[in-house]
């Protein structure tokens, strides 16, 4: 199942509506809707209605659940209220607008004409919509050590671990977060870590934080060596500076008069700090740049045969294809000039009949865009009677090429380009210690990797890619900086939805975004100009 990214409340204001009353002005209220497949729409929210307007500006938030990897279509329709029911049937409908959320989301200001029908202007009516992200985007983050703790083993030292609670307004006690292990210390330095501030308190400074350490026994579970209780604001003072808090075993301070305490528990640092989410960094003027690369080697068959993988059917289609068009449709939304780089590997071109492993499909090295993702399905189509299948198969040399782009503009150090390529292939890798390498190195920049496999190969090698069952390493053992490759065998979605794939591949896009950015230590890209005014 897809998780939801978000939720996003869509603010909506009209200009120059339809005057439907005689008498007065209208009164306006707008309905969204969603389409929920089968050419049918439900409604998900609607506005107030205002009385006598022509230029609304509704006050009521409109809430959707927000999905990257998905193409979710809206419908926003404009109505003239003039009765009490619910019922929009015996109201003036003074127009309409259907979009995607990518699109909104991906605009600082979406605005459009309204139409009362597909293609009919309702006068000079138009809709603007902003999208706002409702979240807390504030986290905790902390960096704790500990010294001078009861010594719980009998042949050692303790093996202490922290666990930090809240407090519920019932009174009850709720674990927030278990630190890792120390082996064989008393005085342990656990790693820093970061809690939601939503998760840390409930957003209350004044809640109360318990903070507990205890001895790990793998035999006998844990063993309690010391405990305090602060409130979260407390805690928050420390800052950059350490703030010290004596540790009590609550037994032992009953039995033993000349008890001090258990250990001193040290927070180094306690900071709440904005934690930038997907949305941030797409409303904030990120753009997705999509490149498609296609295997063109002689494993895939002669073309003009149907049981080759490039054999374009009687209804216009193929995996290649299909590929192509589940993952772009999602990710041209975020693309503001709908110009992708399309690419083909492994066949011999024209007019030299070399083999290359990086030819632009519209056979225009210096100009490889193609206009939307038709534009990159045309070229697909032209280009296959004009090429010869041939082979190996190597990935490094179009991986390279997109890196190279990504890497010019991580020098730039804002986050405003993010690459994503789409290897579509039916086989083997050739190259892969040197594939290896080149994602390594892509690792460190701003790039994320779709691998699709069509036909039945042995997608072994893609697998091991994908890192899944441990971190990709090169060669030289080398590990990469991030997990940024996805890999998926089309047969897996043969007869699911078309919208299955692309949900599947694109799911884990919008955490590697963030784990990018969030790397460099880079906002997004308006608050950094807002910063600089």
């Amino acid at each position: 199942m897809a998780q939801c990214v978000s939720r996003v409340q869509l603010t909506v204001a009209c200009r120059r509506l339809l005057d439907r009353d005689i008498g007065s002005k209208s009164d306006p209220l707008c309905v969204l809707l969603q389409d929920v497949g089968g050419q049918r729409w439900a409604e998900l929210d609607r506005t107030e209605r205002i009385k006598n307007c022509q230029d609304p500006e509704f006050s009521k938030k409109l809430l959707v659940d927000y999905y990257f990897e998905k193409v979710q279509k809206l419908k926003f329709g404009v109505y003239d209220i003039d009765n009490k029911s619910a019922e929009l049937s015996d109201d003036d409908f003074l127009g309409g607008m259907e979009c995607t959320l990518g699109q909104i989301v991906s605009s600082s200001v979406f605005t459009r004409p309204l139409e009362l029908k597909e293609g009919k202007p309702a006068g000079k009516g138009t809709i603007t919509i902003t999208a706002e992200e409702i979240k807390d985007t504030r986290v905790v983050n902390l960096e704790i050590e500990a010294r001078n703790l009861d010594k719980k083993d009998f042949l050692g030292k303790s093996d202490p671990f922290l666990e930090l609670y809240k407090q519920s307004d019932a009174g009850m006690w709720h674990l927030v977060y278990r630190s890792e292990v120390v082996k064989n210390n008393l005085s342990p330095c656990w790693r820093k870590f970061s809690v939601p501030l939503q998760t840390f308190c409930g957003g209350d400074l004044n809640k109360p934080i318990k903070v507990s350490g205890s001895d790990m026994d793998d035999t006998a579970g844990s063993d309690l060596i010391e405990r305090f209780t602060n409130i979260t604001g407390k805690l928050l003072e420390a800052g950059d500076c350490m703030v010290e808090f004596e540790c009590i075993h609550p037994e032992k301070k009953q039995k033993k008069k000349s008890y001090k305490n258990s250990g001193i528990i040290s927070i180094k640092s306690c900071k709440i700090e904005t934690d930038y989410s997907f949305l941030d960094y797409v409303m904030g003027g990120c753009q997705i740049n999509f490149t498609v690369g296609i295997d063109f080697t002689g494993s895939n068959g002669d073309p003009n045969s149907p049981d080759s993988l490039h054999y374009i059917s009687p209804d216009g289609i193929n995996e290649y294809l299909i590929a192509i068009w589940s993952v772009g449709s999602v990710v041209q939304d975020y693309d503001t000039d709908k110009l992708f780089p399309a690419f083909g590997f492994g066949a011999q071109v024209p007019p030299s009949w070399q083999v290359s492993h990086e030819f632009a499909l519209n056979f225009n090295p210096n100009n490889p865009y193609c206009q939307g993702i038709q534009g990159i399905v045309d070229a697909y189509r032209q280009i296959l009677p004009q090429i010869r299948l041939y082979g190996p198969t190597n990935f490094s040399p179009i991986i390279n090429h997109v890196a190279r782009f990504a890497a010019h503009s991580a020098q730039q150090r804002t986050a405003s380009q993010y690459f994503i390529l789409l290897i579509i292939t039916d086989g083997e890798i050739t190259d892969l210690d040197q594939t290896r390498q080149a994602i390594v190195n892509a690792s460190k920049l701003p790039m994320s990797i779709i691998i699709v496999g069509v036909g039945e190969a042995d997608f072994k090698a893609m697998e091991f890619l994908d890192g899944d069952n441990g971190v990709l390493k090169s060669l030289t053992g080398e590990p990469a900086a991030r997990d940024i490759v996805q890999f998926v065998p089309f047969r897996q979605f043969r007869n699911a939805p078309r919208e299955a794939l692309s949900q599947v591949v694109l799911a884990e896009v919008p955490k590697q975004l963030v784990s990018y950015y969030k790397l460099q230590g880079w906002p997004p890209v308006r608050l950094l100009d807002i910063k600089k005014m």
